[in-house]
């Protein structure tokens, strides 16, 4: 971690995008306190704080978590004991609190201590009215994973999508966590509704994005949907479907993330 350096992108007065190591981080400043979306890992978050007080901001009054996994949750024990209030989902308070494990990489996580724990929490949705902004919180239900949140301040024009869009690569599916391929198209096009073609999309993972690479994110989805589901009903075990190459031809423009097209297919399968 110690080569990692947080940049900052304005994308409206007063909302910027970092990026580190990690999920994306949001952050939304002014004269009523600092709103951040995820905190990317522990030994990152002075240098997080840094790059919020430069583009001027201070430690955050809210922090929300658009899920539990832990590039996206890591410095929540640091800001926790900071006095940020730390707000979530329901099943990401639950997660956190009580410890998981997360299936397709066999990566027990422990109870969080108290400080990181969530303690405001939401089940369909939640606004938080701040620096003249309208920051919208909406769950998007057994998608990425069983807690997911998109972000959507209203003013501005601006979407944070967490891990419900991996701009130019596969997209982790957590289905040990209830989250499904039909999930995550769902909330793609719950994202879409909201946006016009001047919308900034901050996706989990990824640069920078906007309407027309979302809609060509789902594009793949769906693709992917029907190829898959159409080898489930024939019977394919995950085996058998990575071995058919149903995506072949997707995975040019899609395989370059951290998933290569058979380990996508042989961790989303069961999730279709």
């Amino acid at each position: 971690m110690n080569d990692v350096k947080i940049k900052a992108t304005k994308l409206a007065d007063g909302i910027h995008m970092l990026t580190g190591k990690g999920g994306n981080i949001g952050v939304l400043t002014g004269p009523d306190g600092t709103f951040m979306i995820d905190d990317q890992f522990a030994p990152l978050t002075a240098r997080i704080m840094v790059a919020v007080k430069n583009i001027g901001g201070d430690t955050p009054r809210f922090l929300i978590n658009t899920h539990y996994h832990f590039d996206h949750t890591g410095g929540n024990e640091n800001l926790g004991n900071a006095g940020v209030t730390i707000v979530s989902h329901d099943n990401v308070r639950k997660k956190l609190a009580k410890g998981t494990t997360i299936v397709a990489f066999n990566r027990v996580m422990p109870p969080a201590p108290k400080a990181a724990v969530p303690v405001i929490t939401f089940t369909r949705e939640m606004t938080f009215h701040l620096n003249g902004e309208t920051v919208h919180a909406i769950h998007s239900p057994n998608a990425h994973t069983d807690g997911d949140t998109i972000i959507h301040f209203e003013k501005a024009n601006v979407i944070h999508a967490g891990d419900l869009f991996f701009n130019g690569f596969y997209p982790f599916i957590d289905t040990g966590a209830g989250g499904t391929v039909q999930g995550v198209i769902a909330a793609v096009d719950t994202m879409l509704a909201l946006a016009d073609d001047n919308t900034k999309i901050i996706p989990g993972h990824g640069p920078l994005a906007d309407k027309k690479a979302l809609m060509a994110y789902r594009t793949m989805l769906e693709t992917a949907q029907v190829r898959l589901s159409k080898l489930k009903r024939e019977g394919k075990s995950a085996s058998e479907a990575v071995a058919a190459k149903p995506l072949s031809d997707l995975e040019t423009e899609w395989g370059g993330g951290f998933l290569p097209t058979d380990k996508w297919i042989s961790i989303v399968y069961d999730g279709v």
